[in-house]
C-alpha cells in the first residue's frame, strides 16, 4: 500500500516533467536571483546556544490548512525581527500549498539565508532552487537512492548551495556520506505515518561526527524542547507549525528564544 510520501514523490515527478517543458535548466541562468550572491546558511547555525530555522508554511498533508491568513513575506519579516537564524520556505504546491514564488518574494525583502524545503529528486530542482533565491536546499534520504543522493550533492556543489540532508531512522543515517555534507537533519516526524518522537531524533543526531551541523526538525513547540536540544549538543531546530498556529509567529518565536535562554541560564 502506498504511503503519503510515495504519493508526494509521484506527484513531484509528474509536476517536474511539466515544469521542464516550460523552462529548461539552462533558462535559469537568466533569472535575476540565479546570479545573486548567496547568503551563508551554515555559519548562523553554529553560534552559542540554539539557532532556529523558522519555517514559512501554510499547510501539510496531515493537518490541512495550518494558517488561513497566510502572507509569506509578512511572516518572514516577523521571523527576521524576532531573531530567527535562517528561514525555511515550503515550495511544494500540491500537498503543502507552497510556491517557488514565495521563495523569490521573501528573498527580495528579507536578509536571512533561505532553505528551499521540497521533495527534491532531480538536479533540475537544485538549479531551480538557486534561480528562485534559495541559499540551501533539502534532501530527504527516504526518497533517494545512493546514486540520486550522489548526483544531487554534486548539483549542490555545481550551483553553489549546500544541502541539508534529512534522515528519519538508523538505516538512513548509516547511508550518510559524512565527508560530503555539512548540514545533517533528523525529522522527528515519520513522513510515512506522521508520528512524532523528538527524543528518537535527538539520539540519531548525536551519532553524527564532530564538525557536522546537527538540526532537529518537526514536532518542536516549546522552550523546554529547545533547551533539551542544546543540552544534547544539537545546533539548530527547524520549527514551523507551532509558530504558524500563533496569531503573531514572530512574537511566538521571540518568546521561545527568550524562555530558552532563561532555562539554560538557570540550569
Amino acid at each position: 500500500m502506498s504511503t503519503i510520501l510515495d504519493r508526494i514523490v509521484e506527484q513531484t515527478t509528474e509536476d517536474l516533467a511539466k515544469r521542464r517543458n516550460k523552462v529548461s535548466i539552462t533558462d535559469f541562468n537568466s533569472f535575476e536571483q540565479f546570479e545573486a550572491q548567496r547568503r551563508d546558511f551554515i555559519t548562523p547555525l553554529t553560534t552559542y546556544g540554539i539557532s532556529v530555522i523558522a519555517e514559512v508554511k501554510k499547510a501539510s498533508p496531515s493537518k490541512g490548512i495550518i494558517r488561513a491568513d497566510f502572507d509569506p513575506v509578512d511572516i518572514a519579516l516577523r521571523y527576521e525581527d524576532a531573531g530567527a537564524s535562517c528561514l525555511s520556505v515550503l515550495t511544494d504546491e500540491p500537498f503543502f500549498q507552497g510556491s517557488l514564488e514565495y521563495l523569490t518574494a521573501i528573498r527580495k525583502r528579507v536578509d536571512l539565508p533561505l532553505l528551499r524545503k521540497d521533495f527534491i529528486v532531480d538536479p533540475y530542482q537544485v538549479a531551480e532552487a538557486r534561480a528562485y533565491g534559495a541559499d540551501a536546499f533539502l534532501l530527504i534520504m527516504a526518497v533517494l537512492s545512493d546514486s540520486q543522493l550522489d548526483e544531487l550533492l554534486h548539483a549542490g556543489i555545481e550551483y553553489g548551495i549546500p544541502a541539508l540532508v534529512e534522515c528519519y531512522d538508523q538505516d538512513e543515517v548509516n547511508r550518510m556520506p559524512w565527508d560530503r555534507i555539512k548540514l545533517f537533519g533528523v525529522n522527528n516526524r515519520d513522513l510515512r505515518t506522521f508520528e512524532t518522537n523528538v527524543h528518537r531524533g535527538t539520539e540519531l543526531l548525536q551519532s553524527s561526527p564532530e564538525g557536522i551541523v546537527r538540526i532537529s526538525e518537526s514536532g518542536l513547540s516549546s522552550a523546554s524542547d529547545l533547551s533539551m536540544l542544546v543540552q544534547n549538543g544539537i545546533h539548530a531546530a527547524l520549527i514551523g507549525e507551532s509558530f504558524m498556529r500563533e496569531k503573531d509567529p514572530g512574537i511566538a518565536l521571540k518568546k521561545m528564544l527568550t524562555d530558552t535562554e532563561r532555562i539554560l541560564e538557570e540550569a
